[in-house]
This record gives C-alpha cells, structure tokens and sequence, in this order.
C-alpha cells in the first residue's frame, strides 16, 4: 500500500455514492489542487457551491475532505472539518483566514537564536486551541545553540502545559520525537515566521527537496520568505503535513475557548472570588489578588491575561458585525434572484 492510499484509508467511509472523495492540497488564484485516491486534480468549486458561500470559510480550505464530481474536475461540497486553524486576515478589516482544516496537531516553530519569542509563541498556542488541534512547540537549529535545556524551560514556563521539543533538521537531532505525531492517518501543519526552518523540516519529513530553502540574515537573525502558499505533503506513514507562509503578524481571529484553556489557572482563581463580577483590582476575597501578594502568580502573567482578553473581545464584537453584513447581502441577492424568475 502506497503513502496515497494509506492515508485514504482512515477516511473512506466518507466518500458518497455519485462523488469521489478528495482533499484540497493547495489553493492558488482561486483554483484547488485536490488529491484523489490515484492522482492529483486541478479543480474549480461549483456554481452551486459558490452561490451558497455567505463567508470564506464556507470555501475550500487547504487539508480540506472535500467531493468531487466523478470527472474530477468540480468541487460540490466541502465535508464538515474535525478543525480549523484560523488567523485574522491582514488589514482593518475583521475577516477570517483559514490557515489549514482536519489537523491534529500544530508544530509552531521558532528558530533557538535571539528571535525566540514566547510572547509570540503564545498567540499560535492560542489558535491552535482554538482550532481544535493539539500545539507543539518546535524548536529548530539546536546545533547552533549552546543553552537549549535552558531555552527549553524558558519556554515551558511561559507556554504552561504546552510540549516543547527541541530539533536540528542539519544533524538529525530529536526528530525521533516529532514520529508520534506523524502517525497514519493523521495531519500536521507547520506554522512559525521567515526563517525558522519550516521548509527544511518539511523536506526532512518527505524526504526530497520539495520546498525551496533560504538562509537567515545573519545581521539580524530573521528569515526571507520562502513558502508562499500554504500546501499539503504526504508522508510514507501516510500522514500528511501541510507547510505554511510565514506570518509576520498573528491577530487573533477567535480565542475565548484557547485563552480558557492556556489559562486555566487564572480561570480556576476567578472561580474562587467572593463576588461573581470580581474585577479583580481591589474587592475584598479575591482571589487573583491573593495569589498574586503570594506569588503563585505573577503579575505579568495576569496582565498579559487581560490584554489578550480585551482584544480577543474586540475582533468578536468586529467579526459580528461584518457576519451580520453579510447575511443581509446574501438575503438581498437571494431576493433579487426571486425577482427576476
């Protein structure tokens, strides 16, 4: 059995009679790569598909299950996503931009030198547990640091909870322990900025030069853009790995569920409080207060809460309004569709 089919295999029951049953690979100006059991496609969404969209996540996405008509050739229904990592699209506008669908895990890489930034860090990890997949973090270039146990609590202790590995994909070193993640079946996306050696990790993992790698500026340790699209690869095991841009900003899109979950101590304190609407600033019997005179919790740490709070509630109230927008825009063709019939 071929890595094609093996990673058909953990999906067939979802093939409809009529369809054939494909995945989206790559995306570029509005047509779709799509992997089928025996070949890859060039394929164009449906008119149908098409005048149903209210919002782009109603699209194809990249790692998508989606049905093909039986020439192939047209896309008719995207299948529901067991998850979605998803980013706010660049510029005022409060849009969505689907980063990969039906993934397991989040490699979130960052490279050991001095652009190691847990802050950063962060914001994927968020998403990610948003997303419905599992993050990890990845850290790459261990044979150009000499304090990797170091920089790997440094990170621990900012990003509780989360696993941090440490790798060279020169040397070889602690790949071993990215196997469990590419198991058959399952599918990883690869995310982190410029430079950090998401592209050579993904020709490590395929085992053939399929991505095009650059160099770090070695002024500043940052990295030129080399991926410029987000595409799926298929392993031996019949995992897939989905490589992906690297990101110069990451605006929260939704995060309510993952700030929840990366900090649930905070959360579990403000349970705790005397009174329900505790602002935790100065009320008596509050608890956030409490561990913080005790230092259980610092300060920091809480105030970083709060911000990623206040924004997570700001891009929720922009993103209704648009959804709202474009309900009504849907409603008024809807309506004029009726009129001319």
């Amino acid at each position: 059995m071929n890595n094609r089919e093996n990673a058909f295999e953990m999906v067939e029951h979802l093939e409809e009679e009529g369809y054939m049953l494909g995945r989206v690979v790559t995306e570029q100006k509005g047509a779709f790569m799509v992997m089928t059991k025996t070949e890859d496609r060039l394929s164009k969404i449906s008119g149908k598909l098409r005048f149903q969209t209210v919002k782009r996540e109603d699209l194809p996405a990249v790692g998508d299950w989606i049905l093909l008509s039986e020439e192939g050739a047209i896309i008719e229904k995207v299948l529901p996503r067991t998850s979605k990592f998803s980013r706010k699209k660049a510029g005022e506008e409060a849009e969505e931009q689907i980063i990969a669908t039906n993934i397991d895990t989040v490699f979130i890489l960052s490279s050991l030198n001095d652009d190691l930034n847990s802050k950063r860090m962060e914001r994927y990890v968020l998403l990610c547990w948003e997303s419905g997949a599992n993050p990890v973090i990845v850290l790459t270039k261990s044979d150009t640091c000499e304090d990797i146990e170091e920089k790997k609590r440094e990170v621990e202790r900012a990003l509780l909870g989360v696993k941090v590995l440490a790798i060279s994909a020169v040397n070889h070193e602690g790949i071993e322990e990215l196997h469990p993640y590419l198991e058959k079946g399952k599918t990883v996306a690869l995310v982190g900025s410029s430079g950090v050696g998401k592209s050579t990790l993904v020709n490590l993992l395929v085992g053939d030069d399929v991505q095009k790698t650059k160099q770090i500026r070695e002024s500043d340790d940052k990295g030129r853009h080399t991926t410029t699209h987000r595409e799926l690869f298929l392993l031996d095991s019949g995992a897939s790995i989905i490589d992906t841009p690297g990101m110069r900003e990451i605006q929260i899109w939704q995060g309510q569920e993952g700030l929840s979950t990366q900090y649930n101590d905070i959360e579990e304190l403000a349970l705790q409080c005397r009174f329900t609407d505790c602002r935790h600033e100065d009320e008596p019997g509050c608890k956030v207060r409490t561990a913080i005179q005790e230092g259980t919790l610092s300060e920091e740490r809480f105030a970083h809460y709060l911000k990623l709070q206040r924004e997570i509630a700001y891009m929720e109230r922009k993103g209704n309004k648009r959804l709202e927008s474009l309900e009504r825009k849907k409603w008024k063709n809807i309506g004029k569709q009726r009129k001319l019939k």
